[in-house]
């Protein structure tokens, strides 16, 4: 299947608090949307700062690039200024999200829109990679904490991360589809608005061609770091499938099944950690630890607990 050619573009980029990488970043994307323009396309680059004190205006200035649009988000949380970006973007025909800390490769929005007008999904998701800026311990390489998916370009996909994807509009607006701003200070925004697109029966696929890169700081390349993203990863698993749920009864369905994937998960991780300790193994000591985290998060979810990882205080 094809669509028409999308003729108007944003490249959607929410900011907190990180300068450096959104100065780096915005020449990158300014030159994305000149490659736009060059096949025809009406591309503008939009950075919603989500800092109250609005401390992204000076970086967007500084940069100085006229197709960069900057508005200010004061409403704490992610899920708060991907729904100002839908909002900003209300009469485009595609929205394209990256993250203030990625890179992406010259070709990146060339790809998803190939792949987009070849396909007609709704929503194209693309590849990211991670890069280091030292050197990276062991435990965290045995445990595979970094590696992502990697598919088929085309490959049918049901959930997609919003660090990398491109939504056409045209598909979306009449869904009225929104980012749950219950996930505001949580995280899991993205799957929940994902997984809604699947469950209106509209397409998402892969574009492995689309990469982005992921600059991991030196503090969060720490086994405490990973340790509670993959807690924070099983407790927004359980929450996204109960806010799924149409009734009590299928959200207590959900509560004890997410129990019982969860609970084997938290056992059977810690099994293999203590395996990997009889046995001098990093890989089975890392992975096992992985596997009980994501576990626990997801028994902890369906019990109604909320691990809010990008908590922060609402302004006054």
């Amino acid at each position: 299947m094809s669509t028409a050619a999308p003729r108007t573009v944003t490249i959607g980029v929410l900011t907190f608090r990180r300068p450096a990488d959104l100065a780096a970043l915005l020449p990158m994307l300014a030159e994305q949307a000149a490659r736009a323009a060059a096949t025809g396309h009406r591309a503008e680059v939009l950075v919603v700062d989500n800092d109250p004190a609005g401390s992204g205006r000076a970086v967007v200035a500084a940069a100085g690039c006229p197709v960069v649009r900057y508005v200010l988000e004061p409403e704490p949380g992610i899920a708060a200024a991907r729904n100002r970006v839908l909002a900003e973007a209300h009469d485009q025909d595609v929205l394209v999200f990256i993250d203030d800390d990625e890179r992406p490769r010259d070709d990146w929005l060339d790809q998803l829109l190939r792949t987009h007008r070849r396909t007609g999904a709704a929503a194209v998701a693309g590849a990211v990679v991670s890069d280091f800026s030292g050197p990276v311990d062991p435990w965290l390489v045995e445990g595979g904490f970094f590696v992502r998916r990697r598919l088929p370009t085309g490959t049918p996909i049901d959930v997609a991360a919003t660090n990398n994807l491109l939504l056409d509009l045209r598909q979306l607006r009449p869904t009225g589809l929104r980012f749950g701003v219950a996930f505001g200070a949580s995280g899991g925004e993205d799957t929940l608005f994902t997984r809604g697109i699947a469950q209106r029966g509209l397409a998402m696929v892969w574009c492995d061609e689309a990469v982005v890169t992921d600059v991991v700081p030196g503090d969060r390349a720490t086994r405490s770091w990973v340790l509670r993203r993959a807690f924070s990863s099983g407790n927004s698993v359980s929450r996204v499938h109960l806010a799924l749920a149409g009734s009590a009864a299928a959200r207590l369905r959900v509560r004890l099944s997410c129990t019982v994937r969860g609970l084997p998960r938290l056992t059977a991780g810690l099994g293999r950690w203590a395996l990997g300790a009889v046995t001098g193994s990093v890989r089975h000591r890392a992975r096992g630890l992985r596997t009980a985290a994501r576990g626990a998060g997801m028994v902890a979810g369906a019990a109604g607990h909320v691990y809010q990882e990008y908590g922060r205080p609402r302004p006054v």
